[in-house]
């Protein structure tokens, strides 16, 4: 039998907020890699170059002896593939280091912020040039920006994971929140303004779970899923709209659980799901009118999240979505037809 890669994954898996948070993308790519057996090893970034801190607080010489223990947890483990995701205390140094470490070790950026902001750009272009493979959460010509001719930069979904998506609320009929939305406040956030419109114009019977977005305190861990948990409805809105396929991973925890969501039509979703499946809208005057036609309307309500949830989590299952990586990089034929494998370039 052939034998399954060993995965390094280098991310920011929150040792230290002490199991209150367990969102991020590193750790459903963790789960799906054991569920299909790979030998899999983590190195949590930012949390090492605490711990190792002189003092808990000298951040500078915590991060140099992070870098040497990468490089020792590489030439231990020896991985196929190293998975290097929002890691700036990771210098491209040690990236090299480490593939003298592991000979024929290939290395893979993954980005999920949106490629309008300049810090995400230039945390791709900090990597493209050590990077064998760079994978973002948009698509679209953006991408070929970062392309060398020794590298791979494609598009990657949101994945789900049955370990974290646990819920299904479209069986449920009691909910606290009829609509829910949580968000941390930033600089040119388009958000602001359609949740002002729409709380202008939305209709008093919807109780709205609004959380963060300097409204309410923001609900973080245990208590984000619980909130989702107790959700009929919700919205994945985005700081900046209009980019192919991009959606923050707010969009996983509603539909992989469920929730009947919410989302703008400016992003080319439609080239994964129909309007069956989520509830698209162009306007904050659009979105109150059909969230108060939902509302009031559960058998669809009902159907639409049902379906969607389904699609979610068949389409961008941790599992396949992580196979599609590795055949990328590995240079493999593809085991799947994958809807977004056309966005990849070399």
């Amino acid at each position: 039998m052939k034998r399954r890669p060993r995965l390094l994954f280098v991310g920011n898996f929150l040792i230290r907020h002490w199991g209150n948070g367990r969102t991020g993308i590193d750790m459903r790519f963790e789960a799906a890699a054991l569920r299909m057996n790979h030998p899999v090893l983590t190195f949590s970034e930012r949390d090492v170059a605490r711990f190792l801190a002189p003092l808990g607080f000298m951040r500078n010489i915590g991060a140099r002896m992070m870098n040497g223990r990468l490089v020792k947890a590489v030439a231990n483990f020896k991985p196929d593939v190293v998975f290097i995701s929002h890691c700036d205390y990771v210098t491209n140094e040690t990236l090299e280091a480490c593939r003298r470490a592991a000979p024929g070790v290939k290395l893979v950026h993954l980005n999920c912020d949106p490629v309008e902001t300049e810090h995400c750009c230039a945390q791709i272009a900090r990597r493209m040039h050590s990077c064998d493979a760079i994978f973002v959460t948009t698509a679209g010509e953006k991408l070929k920006t970062w392309v060398t001719g020794r590298n791979v930069v494609g598009y990657f979904p949101n994945p789900s994971d049955p370990a974290f998506e646990t819920e299904d609320n479209s069986v449920k009929a009691d909910f606290k929140y009829d609509l829910f939305f949580a968000g941390r406040p930033a600089l040119a956030d388009a958000r602001r303004d359609l949740l002002d419109k729409l709380v202008a114009k939305l209709d008093p019977k919807v109780r709205f779970g609004l959380f963060g977005m300097d409204r309410a305190p923001l609900v973080v861990g245990r208590a984000y899923e619980e909130a989702i948990a107790a959700s009929k409805m919700g919205l994945s809105i985005n700081r900046f709209e209009n980019w192919k396929w991009y959606a923050s991973d707010r969009i996983t925890h509603l539909m992989a659980n469920g929730v009947l969501t919410f989302q703008y039509d400016g992003n080319d979703m439609q080239r994964f799901f129909s309007d069956r499946e989520t509830v698209y809208f162009h306007t904050p005057e659009e979105l109150a009118e059909k969230i108060a036609w939902y509302n009031e309307n559960d058998k669809a309500r009902r159907t639409v999240a049902s379906a969607g949830r389904e699609r979610y989590n068949t389409l961008f299952d941790a599992r396949r979505v992580l196979s599609y990586i590795l055949e990328t990089v590995l240079g493999e034929g593809y085991t799947s037809a994958y809807e977004w494998a056309r966005e990849v370039y070399r």
